[in-house]
């Protein structure tokens, strides 16, 4: 993006959206809460740290902004920039703080989460898996180390794998989610929805995320979050990485 683009990207967000927008974090582990935010400025979905909106009139971009006192901002920027360009992750193409509001600009993935795929009976294919095992081995070659990916925080685009949250990348501690995860697919999902999947009811999920919990705590791991985290909500059809 052309800096003259990202200048006139930073004024509009900067002029239109943070001046009306409250977004504010009750309980560090509950997602932020969107209080108010300025007309044409559509929620996508809120995070532990952080408010994702649809930028408008591009359906490309989307902007996150960070809620007071939650950290993070930071530790993506960089993540971003250790990234680089890879078709499996997002970009962020201009950031700013302004009258004490962080912000990112980002470009806007669509898709489904596995996490929907289940409750909708959409099909997760195994291409999809692979795309975000390669992924995450590219995100180590760049010195990062992949953290919290689980249900919502991958979602399938046409057929391929996208990772959707970068933001705990820089965490130093071990997080077994994703290989728990593949495990999951491999063992329950190809045996039981492989051939032909059908919605599975969210109570079922929650008793899912509820014994996963309980293996966790057994096994006396310390859980990153749940592989089927509800803590995320997920955009309605479409996703920028979110916190």
């Amino acid at each position: 993006m052309e800096e003259a683009m990202r200048e006139r990207h930073a004024a509009r967000i900067q002029g239109e959206l943070l001046p009306g927008l409250d977004v504010v974090s009750v309980k560090s582990w509950e997602p932020v809460q969107v209080r108010r935010a300025p007309q044409g400025w559509k929620t996508l979905g809120c995070g532990n740290y952080a408010a994702v909106f649809a930028y408008p009139g591009d359906s490309r971009l989307a902007v996150k902004v960070y809620a007071p006192g939650r950290d993070g901002w930071e530790a993506e920027r960089q993540v971003y920039r250790q990234l680089g360009e890879h078709p499996a992750y997002g970009r962020c193409y201009a950031s700013g703080e302004h009258g004490g509001k962080r912000w990112l600009l980002l470009r806007r993935l669509h898709g489904k989460t596995l996490y929907d795929c289940l409750l909708q009976g959409v099909p997760i294919p195994e291409q999809a898996i692979r795309d975000v095992d390669a992924a995450l081995d590219y995100a180590i070659s760049r010195g990062l180390r992949p953290h919290d990916v689980h249900g919502k925080n991958v979602m399938v685009q046409d057929g391929r794998g996208i990772v959707i949250d970068v933001s705990d990348f820089l965490k130093q501690e071990s997080c077994s989610m994703w290989g728990d995860l593949k495990r999951a697919y491999r063992y329950a999902y190809k045996p039981l929805l492989g051939r032909k999947p059908f919605p599975v009811p969210v109570w079922a999920m929650n008793r899912l995320r509820s014994a996963y919990r309980w293996v966790r705590r057994r096994s006396k791991e310390q859980p990153c979050r749940d592989v089927l985290d509800e803590t995320k909500a997920p955009p309605d059809g479409g996703a920028v990485s979110k916190s």
